[in-house]
């Protein structure tokens, strides 16, 4: 947490932005765009009416959604996008029960070098996830192997978090024996993998996955926090559960019986992820106040349950 980073790596993630809704529309309410300066100027200028270009559909299908290219598609900033060498985006729809809260907006770019996959998995009424759709860069074997994967509930990354209605963060995916994949993953250099339950209306299940590879990873630094009422005893704190950091390796310890009493954690508004606990709303800051050192990129994304936040995710660059 203390120093800067010796080298300044790419990122699988080039963009992201967070969409609210206001007056039957989705506008644009915060963003790090990397110095991407015609695409940020066009995505401020813009808004989605439900159903309308990537955050609309989102908004619209109830569901997160995965596009993988842009030509002749429903996206609003082809041109821009294009002039700005992005190629690629998922939005993650934040719901509570049946109300949008806001999306969740990353947009990536596709060379031969750049190793990642963002997945969504859905579960098909009969107790199995299969892919809905995913983005993998240059990982074209492992994406052939997940596009015949299937999961039933507890089974791999999609299915731990399916089951514990939680986000589960994996190590060590190429040799780990809970990642199904991991042959595959290890040939394409994945390392580590992000599972999220995505709450949305209706009966069916939506899981997004995020894993990352040591080259171009999604994020150098990941934490889960757990701000269910029921554990904290308050509705204003969280407390971290998980985490990893490309610098310092695991960021909590267990000592066998759960997590151990030195666990930090974080009231609603203080940092920058007590700004998601508070609003409520995902949160992606560059080079604001509240980042560990060695860090210029935020994004936060909660997750809701029975009408409030139930965890919340952070990824740092």
């Amino acid at each position: 947490m203390d120093g800067q980073s010796e080298t300044q790596i790419d990122t699988f993630l080039q963009v992201a932005e967070v969409w609210v809704p206001k007056d039957g529309a989705l506008i644009y309410a915060d963003g790090d765009y990397n110095g991407l300066d015609g695409f940020e100027e066009a995505s401020r200028q813009t808004q989605f009416a439900k159903g309308e270009g990537l955050p609309g559909k989102a908004w619209a299908d109830g569901r997160p959604v995965v596009l993988k290219a842009f030509d002749g598609s429903y996206f609003k900033r082809i041109e821009a996008a294009k002039a700005a060498g992005l190629t690629s985006a998922v939005a993650i729809p934040v719901f509570d029960g049946t109300d949008i809260k806001a999306v969740l907006v990353v947009l990536c770019s596709d060379d031969e070098a750049r190793i990642g996959a963002i997945e969504a998995w859905s579960d098909d009424g009969e107790g199995m996830l299969n892919l809905a759709d995913g983005y993998y860069g240059a990982a074209e074997e492992f994406e052939f192997v997940s596009k015949h994967t299937h999961f039933p509930r507890g089974q791999g990354l999609p299915g731990a978090a399916w089951a514990a209605q939680a986000p589960i963060l994996m190590r060590d995916l190429g040799s780990g024996y809970k990642f199904i994949r991991a042959s595959a993953a290890g040939k394409a250099g994945l390392t580590t993998g992000l599972g999220l339950p995505v709450p949305v209306p209706g009966d069916t299940s939506y899981i997004v996955t995020l894993l990352s590879a040591l080259g171009t990873p999604i994020a150098r630094r990941f934490e889960i926090w757990d701000a269910r009422t029921a554990r904290m005893g308050q509705s204003d704190k969280a407390v971290l559960i998980d985490g990893i950091c490309e610098r310092e390796g695991a960021l909590w310890r267990d000592d066998g019986d759960g997590l151990n009493d030195e666990a930090p954690t974080v009231s609603a508004w203080k940092g920058v992820v007590g700004q998601v606990l508070g609003s409520g709303l995902p949160v992606v800051t560059r080079s604001g106040g509240g980042l560990p050192a060695g860090y210029t990129t935020f994004i936060g994304l909660p997750i809701y349950a029975k009408g409030e936040v139930s965890h919340i995710v952070a990824c740092y660059n």
